[in-house]
């Protein structure tokens, strides 16, 4: 652990993004905690889901896990899908998917740190209205923990 302290330390004094290591960190605590409850001795495949609005870099999630695993996790491969977001206007009804790519930097990182201002920065494409529901696409959740017993 000692290594990823020190990792963690020079990651952050060269500006790498660490929203992606805390994570890494409550999906490792967590999956030790499903182990942990369900017996297992050895955790062989966790598939995790993260919703698109959360902005989440894949890669650096997936480096941070796998420097991250240790015990029973150490030789547990961790399957990480991205979750289109998908959203319904409240005025007009009309349903639409998210694009990042429709969004300048600044708007996209604000996003990324604060996933519920995507309120200020998206509007329905029909009407126009800030006002709809997230119907899918947001947040990170452990679809599920596969082991030995």
């Amino acid at each position: 652990m000692l290594y990823a302290t020190i990792f963690l330390n020079a990651a952050l004094q060269k500006g790498f993004p660490m929203h992606e290591w805390a994570l890494a960190e409550a999906i490792i605590s967590s999956v030790s905690q499903i182990a942990e409850k369900e017996g297992l001795k050895e955790v062989r495949e966790v598939k995790i889901k993260v919703g698109e609005l959360q902005q989440v870099e894949i890669d650096i999630l997936e480096f941070a896990l796998s420097e991250l695993k240790m015990g029973k996790l150490k030789n547990a491969k961790f399957i990480v899908e991205t979750v289109k977001a998908e959203l319904r206007c409240r005025v007009c009804g009309e349903k639409w998917v998210f694009s990042k790519n429709e969004l300048d930097e600044e708007k996209t990182e604000a996003i990324h740190f604060v996933p519920e201002t995507v309120h200020a920065y998206i509007k329905c494409p029909r009407c126009g209205s800030p006002d709809f529901e997230i119907l899918q696409g947001r947040g990170v959740w452990l679809e599920s923990v596969r082991g030995v017993k």
